[in-house]
């Protein structure tokens, strides 16, 4: 796995005239799980999107050394395609990394169009493609809704395999997530 680190330095989120949160900052390298955790529309999702550099910070800023693979509410998977050809797509583009299709469960959906899957399948293909990705950093936005008991296991083996493998995970829940020795951020809001 490539060398990789995230950091940010006394970071800030604004929506509008609100701000989300001020002042945050953190530092994970090879190895290092965290858990950020908060009320809804308190900046857990802005957050991750400042980390993946998809949304600037208000203040402060962000360095990443390594790729980075994210799971969000959109998954990236083309709704009309066959699961198969949705992932293959991604395959071509992100390399020749298992995606682990049969451990999650996938396997007897290949030929169904995206569309036509549950929730919790659609989870299941974004972790598929996110292993395809082989990406030290993960940032996973919410990424058990939707899984029954047996997948969110799984999905939290899996992090917890691609920490011990070097990589780094920030996982933004509102749920529990279980993973030894992982740190814990809670995000706090401001009042106005």
């Amino acid at each position: 796995m490539q060398e990789c680190r995230i950091a940010a330095h006394d970071i800030a989120c604004r929506r509008g005239e609100r701000v989300l949160f001020r002042g945050l900052s953190l530092a994970l390298h090879p190895g290092d799980a965290l858990h950020v955790r908060g009320a809804n529309g308190i900046g857990k999702s802005s957050l991750i999107r400042i980390l993946a550099g998809l949304l600037r910070p208000f203040a402060g800023d962000v360095a990443r050394s390594g790729t980075v693979g994210l799971i969000d509410e959109r998954h990236a998977l083309d709704a009309h395609m066959p699961l198969g050809r949705a992932l293959a797509f991604w395959q071509r583009v992100d390399g020749p990394a298992d995606n682990e299709i049969a451990r999650l469960g996938l396997s007897h959906l290949l030929d169904v169009p995206v569309r036509y899957l549950s929730t919790g399948q659609r989870k299941r293909a974004a972790f598929a493609r996110l292993l395809g990705q082989a990406a030290p950093i993960w940032l996973l936005d919410e990424p058990l809704n939707g899984l029954d008991a047996d997948a969110a296991r799984l999905g939290e083996a899996l992090v917890g395999e691609h920490c011990a493998q070097g990589g780094i995970a920030i996982i933004a829940s509102h749920q529990p997530f279980t993973l030894q020795g992982m740190g814990r951020l809670e995000l706090a809001g401001f009042a106005p």
